[in-house]
């Protein structure tokens, strides 16, 4: 049974919390061939959306307390007991170290990061480029230069390079928490940094210098789990056991394959993780917005329903982009992602 514990190290390495293959040239070299071979509608045929945020719904606190507004990928932001949380950002045209060449995006932002309401932190999972943009971090860092930043131990690093004062950037090792202030006097939310089964580096000569995590979020009213990149591992029931119960899990479903089964759920590894966490909505997340993987585009979100259907997972899939209220009876899911439906967003108790 697993053990919540700091991160340990070798020398400039932080180790993952179990034994974990991440791949080296031999994977690469087989998942090239299979590429080379792939059928997938890997990228959308046809244009996405376009999709846009009402800035205005920001001007009024959710009345259920908690509201996420998600960009894509695991780009999303959380409105909670009267804080708001921006986690992993990644408004770049593409996740990828170079502006011209790499995974791009499969839709425009919802919103112009200008219109972006006040936050009172940013949340970093790891260091990843679809998970910390560069050109988003700069300009967040000259335009809020007041933002605080929450990220997992040796990401302030990075984040100081591109423009973030050392000041404003909170780091955190695995099991270590602080505490968010929002706007109002008295609301407070605490962050809590914990294992996940992952890696980290922006380059292959820095893999794993940096840390990785997931989060718990925990306010006055809820309590949310912010899964970011994980494989499976036994961690997520010690999870649930000791930070549970969720009002809300976001696990990845995306950028899965047999090749690095132990370093992503995909959709399966997401309802047995959600099971494991203990339950609350599960909201999928890591798909959508890039390819990443040999899989189709839209197959994470097929998968994860079919299996919600079967095991009576409650989901919480929103459009890309609107605010949505999450409610502890209802199920929200959106077909944005079904060629040519035209189904609006529905609501439904949960089973």
């Amino acid at each position: 049974m697993s053990t919540l514990a700091r991160a340990k190290k070798q020398g400039r390495v932080f180790m993952a919390p179990v034994p974990t293959h991440v791949g080296g040239p031999a994977v690469l070299f087989k998942a090239l061939r299979l590429h080379l071979q792939n059928r997938n509608e890997t990228v959308p045929k046809h244009p996405l959306g376009p999709f846009h945020t009402d800035a205005a719904q920001y001007r009024n606190a959710p009345a259920s307390g908690l509201r996420v507004t998600w960009f894509g990928h695991s780009s999303s932001l959380l409105e909670i007991d009267g804080v708001k949380l921006l986690l992993d950002p990644v408004w770049d045209a593409r996740a990828a170290p170079l502006s011209w060449m790499g995974p791009k995006r499969f839709f425009a932002p919802t919103l112009d990061l200008a219109m972006l309401p006040p936050i009172d932190a940013v949340l970093l999972s790891h260091d990843h480029y679809d998970h910390l943009g560069k050109a988003t971090v700069k300009h967040l860092a000259r335009a809020r230069p007041e933002l605080r930043w929450i990220v997992a131990a040796g990401v302030g690093k990075l984040l100081h390079r591109f423009g973030v004062p050392a000041g404003r950037i909170t780091e955190l090792d695995w099991t270590q928490h602080t505490v968010v202030s929002g706007a109002e006097i008295g609301v407070e939310l605490n962050v809590t940094a914990l294992p996940a089964r992952h890696f980290s580096g922006r380059a292959p000569w820095n893999r794993n210098h940096t840390l990785w995590a997931s989060y718990v979020l925990r306010g006055p009213r809820h309590n949310i789990y912010f899964g970011a990149d994980s494989g499976m591992w036994d961690g997520f029931e010690a999870i649930g056991r000791e930070y549970g119960p969720f009002d809300l899990t976001m696990l990845e479903i995306g950028a899965y394959n047999d090749l690095w089964r132990d370093i992503h759920l995909g959709p399966e590894g997401a309802a047995h993780a959600f099971t494991a966490l203990g339950g609350g909505l599960l909201m999928p997340i890591h798909w959508g917005l890039f390819n990443l993987a040999l899989h189709g585009w839209r197959q994470p979100m097929e998968r994860i329903t079919e299996l919600a259907a079967a095991q009576h997972l409650p989901l919480f899939a929103p459009e890309p982009g609107r605010p949505t209220e999450v409610w502890p009876a209802e199920s929200v899911v959106s077909n944005w992602w079904r060629p040519q439906t035209g189904e609006p967003l529905a609501r439904s108790p949960r089973p």
